[in-house]
């Protein structure tokens, strides 16, 4: 139990109510304040069937949980960390406002509820939460106190999000190779090697590249923690016409061991992260097609996305659920044609014929893909309860894809730090049956390769 004087106030914009529906049970020992505002403008987004809407319902219902157990609300709700929550309904109380600020608006509404709380409260600090940016700047501006929400932040540190490769330097690797151990495996050799103290444990099925000028990449297969011994094995190369997958083969390391990865049947969950045109939809179409056509271990392939428009959205979509994906499955549509050398206009028939299915994220709830080779594209567009509701959603026999590029974020309110593809990158990094890459090298054209670079 912290002291009284030392207990702070936040106010809530609603959008973090909408972000995070447990908001109000992060702010532990601290008060609460929701401007009766924000429930009026909560009402008028519940009635929807998207993520936001769900997420209101569950704040409200919330709310009146709260509300009925409580038999003084001017006491305040008792939340679970020991704070209090207020509903402030003061009338009036836009007259603190300079009269530059519009009265009518409900952001000047919520500023106006913290510089009273501010002016009553001289012995607490108080601070307006938002992630309204403008918000918060006209905020400052009036010498308030802001935060943005960060209790939704699944990563706290980008840099420890792992790339899925380690670069050894020549005396790390010749001070390992004094123990080493080297047996012979089925695609080339195994070598246990002594991972030095002073470093961290390398993931499981990720690359430990080795000094040279050759570019040889072994994959870690198993770490232990206790003797800090690491196996390592040489990965299958797929950089040749002879070794291509479904036409494709891999156009650099990355690739290469990318491509080990979405080949390996014993994983379940695979991450792609990597700039525009590193080539992450293309191979995992071909491997996909590969293992589901040629080798039968799928039944199926689906395909889906967040239909979030990078610019002016274009309106409402005619058609069959099919139809209405039809405009934002382009990247998948472009990478079939070139891999089933079909025109893009017959590859409606084509989807059929060779087992591929588009589908929208609004269904998934509820089922089981088994048996299926599912790939999410621009997952990072995903919130982190839309990659569990997806994740959640794979049966026996089945593998995910998770294709993304945190540079190119258009959801609102999501940054590198809160959406899904973080989420699903860090909580998976450490299991035996998930491996994760990163693409840095864009392959498309020598225009795009440099347009990445410069622009």
């Amino acid at each position: 139990m912290i002291a009284e004087h030392h207990r702070k106030i936040f106010v809530l914009d609603t959008n973090v109510l909408i972000h995070d529906p447990n908001a109000l049970s992060r702010f532990d020992e601290h008060d609460v304040v929701l401007p009766i505002v924000v429930v009026e403008e909560m009402d008028k987004v519940k009635r929807g069937v998207d993520e936001l809407a769900r997420n209101v319902r569950d704040v409200s219902r919330y709310l009146d949980e709260l509300s009925e157990q409580t038999e003084d609300l001017s006491k305040g709700c008792l939340l679970p960390g020991g704070g209090r929550l207020f509903f402030e309904m003061t009338h009036h109380i836009t007259d603190v406002l300079p009269e530059s600020l519009s009265r009518s608006s409900n952001d000047n509404r919520i500023i106006a509820v913290t510089m009273m709380l501010k002016k009553e409260n001289t012995n607490k600090e108080v601070v307006l939460v938002s992630k309204d940016i403008n918000l918060r700047i006209k905020a400052r501006a009036l010498g308030l106190a802001t935060e943005d929400y960060r209790s939704d932040k699944v990563v706290e540190d980008l840099d420890i999000l792992t790339s899925g490769q380690l670069t050894l330097d020549d005396k790390t690797w010749e001070t390992m190779s004094e123990n080493l151990e080297v047996t012979p495996t089925e695609h080339g050799n195994n070598y246990q090697v002594t991972w030095p103290e002073a470093m961290t444990l390398p993931h499981l099925s990720s690359f430990v590249l080795l000094p040279g000028e050759h570019e040889m990449a072994l994959r870690c297969f198993t770490a232990n923690e206790k003797t800090r011994r690491v196996d390592l094995r040489d990965i299958y190369s797929y950089r040749s016409d002879r070794h291509a997958v479904w036409g494709v083969q891999a156009r650099n390391l990355e690739q290469n061991m990318a491509m080990n990865l979405l080949m390996d049947a014993d994983l379940d969950l695979v991450s792609l992260l990597g700039l525009a045109g590193s080539g992450k939809t293309l191979l995992a179409l071909a491997c996909g097609l590969h293992q589901t056509l040629d080798m039968g271990l799928y039944d199926r392939i689906l395909v889906t996305r967040a239909t979030v428009p990078m610019g002016q959205d274009i309106g409402y979509l005619p058609g069959t659920e099919k139809e209405k994906l039809g405009p934002w499955m382009g990247a998948i549509t472009d990478n079939l044609s070139f891999l089933l050398g079909e025109e893009a206009s017959d590859i409606s028939s084509v989807l059929g014929q060779n087992r591929i299915e588009i589908v929208a994220l609004s269904f998934a709830r509820g089922r089981t893909f088994s048996r299926t080779w599912l790939i999410v594209d621009e997952a990072q567009n995903l919130t982190p309860h839309q990659m569990k509701t997806i994740v959640t959603r794979m049966g026996e026999g089945s593998k995910i894809i998770i294709l993304g590029n945190n540079a190119q974020i258009d959801t609102p309110y999501l940054t590198a730090h809160t959406n899904g593809l973080s989420m699903v990158t860090q909580r998976f990094s450490d299991w035996e049956w998930a491996g994760h890459i990163v693409l840095k090298a864009s392959e498309r054209s020598r225009l795009a390769a440099h347009a990445t670079q410069v622009l």
